[in-house]
C-alpha cells in the first residue's frame, strides 16, 4: 500500500504519527500546499515518509502527484472546501478514496429549515456508479464523527437490538485551553459549516429533513467524568450515511457545544462573519471565515494548553436481543494528557485522525473490502473496534439512560 495524505494540519499530522508506529504500508506521502508544513509533519518520522507541496483545490494536480508517487490510497485530511477536487484527482489516478468529511451542502433556497437541499455527500453518491463499476473505493466520512460513530451504529444493529428506535449520535468533551476565552479545539471552519447550516435529521416515514440551527436542546450525561454537557442538532455526515445501510426509525446528530459557545457562534452569524463569499477590503477580496480562521489560535498548536477529556459516541435505543427495551450508548474517550504524552498530539484531532489509519490498514490485510462510494457502517464494525484496543485506545460501552433532560 502506498498512501497520499492530503493536508498537514494537525488531523493529518497526528494521522502521520500514528500510522508512523504500523507497519501496513510500503509509502506514506504527505503532501500539503506548504511544502515546510509537510516537511515539518514527517521529520521526525522513518524513511517511509517524504513530503511534497500540492494544491488540493487541482484535480488535476492531486492525480499527477498521486501518479508521481504511484499511490495506492489517497487520504484527504483538509477541510471539505477541497473533498472534490481530490475525490475526483484520486480517482483519475486510478487510487481508492478516504476522507473524514464529505462533500458540503447547499440548504434549500425557499425552506431551509424544513427541507433538504444539497445534502452533505449528495455529490460524492453521484459519482457511486463509477467507482463501483471500476472496482474502485472510495470510503466516505471514515474520521471519529462521521466514522467512529458509524461502525458503533454496525455494532449495535448487529450484535445488541433486534429493532432499533433511534441512532443518536452525541458528541461533547469537558476540554478547557489555558490562556483563551475561545479557542475551538478543532478547524473553526469546519465547526462553523457544521453547527450553522440547518441539522438535518432523518425519519421513517419522513426520510431527511431539516430544523433551525442549535434546536432540541438537551442536557447528555458524558462518561468517564465528563459529565453532564447541553447538546444540540447540529448538521453531520452520520445522519445522512447512516440510513443507507442500518435500519433505524430516526437518525440524529447533536453536539455538546455549551451555551457559551452557542452564543459566540450566534454573534458570528449577526456579524456575517461566517460568510464564505469574498468582500472587498482595502482593495483586496477576502472571506469573512478566513479572516476569523486566521484571527483564532491554530487547534493543532494547543495541545499543551489544553486540559480534559473528548468523547465521541452513538446512543442507540430500541428493543435488545433478549426483547426488552434499551439503551446503550457506545462511546470512544481520549484524554487530552494521554494523547500529548503519548503523541504529541492534541485529544480532539488523535481522536478523528486515528480512525482513517485503523482503516487503511484493514483495507492493506483484506479484513476490509468494497467497491463504490461506501460509508463505514457498510463495514463489518469488530476487526475495526478490535484494532482500536490494539492502537492503545479502547472503546467503552454504557448501559442504561443518558439523556437527563431536555435543556
Amino acid at each position: 500500500m502506498r498512501i497520499l495524505l492530503i493536508g498537514a494540519g494537525g488531523v493529518g499530522s497526528a494521522a502521520a504519527a500514528i500510522a508512523a508506529r504500523r507497519s501496513f504500508f510500503d509509502a506514506f506521502v504527505v503532501a500539503d500546499y506548504s511544502l515546510a508544513r509537510a516537511e515539518k509533519a514527517v521529520a521526525a518520522l522513518d524513511i517511509r515518509f517524504t513530503a511534497a507541496q500540492v494544491d488540493a483545490s487541482s484535480a488535476v494536480a492531486v492525480a499527477e502527484l498521486c501518479r508521481e508517487h504511484r499511490i495506492t490510497h489517497v487520504l484527504n485530511a483538509v477541510d471539505p472546501r477541497f473533498v472534490l477536487p481530490i475525490f475526483h484527482g484520486a480517482y483519475a489516478a486510478g487510487a481508492d478514496y478516504l476522507d473524514m468529511a464529505m462533500s458540503l451542502s447547499t440548504p434549500h433556497p425557499d425552506r431551509p429549515y424544513t427541507d433538504t437541499g444539497i445534502k452533505l455527500g449528495d455529490e460524492q453518491f453521484a459519482a457511486e456508479r463509477k467507482w463501483r463499476e471500476d472496482g474502485r473505493l472510495a470510503l466516505v466520512g471514515i474520521g471519529v464523527e462521521p466514522g467512529l460513530s458509524d461502525i458503533f451504529a454496525r455494532y449495535a444493529a448487529d450484535h445488541l437490538f433486534t429493532e432499533i428506535d433511534e441512532i443518536g449520535v452525541r458528541d461533547g468533551s469537558n476540554i478547557t485551553v489555558d490562556g483563551y476565552e475561545f479557542a475551538p479545539s478543532f478547524s473553526i471552519w469546519t465547526t462553523i459549516e457544521e453547527c450553522l447550516n440547518p441539522p438535518v435529521i432523518w425519519q421513517e416515514g419522513r426520510g431527511w429533513f431539516t430544523t433551525e440551527p442549535f434546536s432540541e436542546p438537551e442536557v447528555f450525561d458524558f462518561p468517564e467524568g465528563i459529565g453532564p454537557v447541553e447538546c444540540v442538532n447540529v448538521e453531520h455526515e452520520e445522519v445522512l450515511l447512516i440510513p443507507r445501510w442500518i435500519r433505524s426509525r430516526r437518525v440524529t446528530f447533536k453536539y455538546g457545544l455549551g451555551a457559551e459557545f452557542i452564543d459566540v457562534l450566534k454573534t458570528i452569524h449577526k456579524l456575517g462573519l461566517d460568510s464564505t463569499r469574498p468582500v472587498r477590503v482595502g482593495g483586496v477580496d477576502v472571506s469573512p471565515r478566513d479572516v476569523l480562521a486566521a484571527r483564532l489560535p491554530d487547534p493543532a498548536t494547543l495541545g499543551d494548553r489544553m486540559r480534559g477529556k473528548t468523547c465521541a459516541g452513538t446512543l442507540v435505543t430500541g428493543v435488545g436481543t433478549d426483547g426488552e427495551y434499551q439503551e446503550v450508548y457506545l462511546y470512544h474517550v481520549v484524554d487530552n494528557a494521554w494523547s500529548m504524552d503519548e503523541y504529541g498530539h492534541q485529544a480532539v484531532v488523535w481522536q478523528t485522525a486515528v480512525n482513517p489509519v485503523i482503516a487503511l490498514e484493514l483495507l492493506a490485510s483484506g479484513q476490509w473490502s468494497g467497491t463504490g462510494v461506501l460509508g463505514a457502517e457498510a463495514f463489518d464494525a469488530l476487526p475495526f473496534l478490535d484494532k482500536l484496543g490494539e492502537y492503545g485506545s479502547p472503546w467503552g460501552m454504557r448501559i442504561g439512560a443518558a439523556r437527563l433532560a431536555d435543556a
